[in-house]
């Protein structure tokens, strides 16, 4: 039985990551209304990614005999001045991801409790990914910058993203 402070902070993941495909639809909204659709399905994919982490969440607190909590959020950011503006909050939330997900492995680890260490390392390996895919793409938008051509390349190339779960 997990603790009422882990299964808290368990619950108030899953809720983060909802917030995180909010936040990811928002900057689809505006890579949209730049016209930059591959930009806009690379943060839709994201958003479906991030979806898709909140379920791995709620999933493992329905597996324990727990009850997942659904909350509200505060709205996402919708003030973006350019689709660099965009990748490099996507790489500060990301981080605070990251952030959380650390204080969360910490807990479980105080307490011992190893389902959930185990169930976090996966989140562990995927922040590394996470945030190192952000970090490359906003490299290359600075190589890019003012290459209209080139935007236009990246934006093909990031047409072709699609989501595939993993286990």
């Amino acid at each position: 039985m997990l603790s009422e402070k882990l299964l808290n902070g368990l619950n108030e993941q899953m809720n983060f990551e909802f917030y995180s495909a909010h936040s990811y639809m928002a900057m689809a909204a505006y890579c949209s209304a730049e016209g930059l659709d591959g930009f806009a399905n690379f943060f839709l994919v994201q958003a479906e990614e991030e979806r898709f982490h909140a379920m791995k969440f709620y999933n493992f607190i329905n597996a324990l005999g727990e009850r997942a909590i659904m909350t509200g959020f505060p709205s996402p950011n919708n003030e973006f001045t350019s689709v660099r503006d965009c990748f490099e909050k996507a790489l500060a939330h990301e981080k605070e991801v990251t952030r959380r997900i650390y204080k969360l492995s910490d807990l479980a680890l105080d307490e011992r409790e190893h389902a959930t260490m185990n169930f976090l390392k996966w989140f562990i390996d995927e922040q590394v990914e996470e945030e190192s895919m952000f970090d490359t793409l906003i490299q290359k938008l600075k190589r890019i910058e003012g290459d209209s051509n080139s935007l236009f390349m990246l934006d093909n190339e990031l047409a072709q993203r699609t989501f595939t779960p993993e286990p």
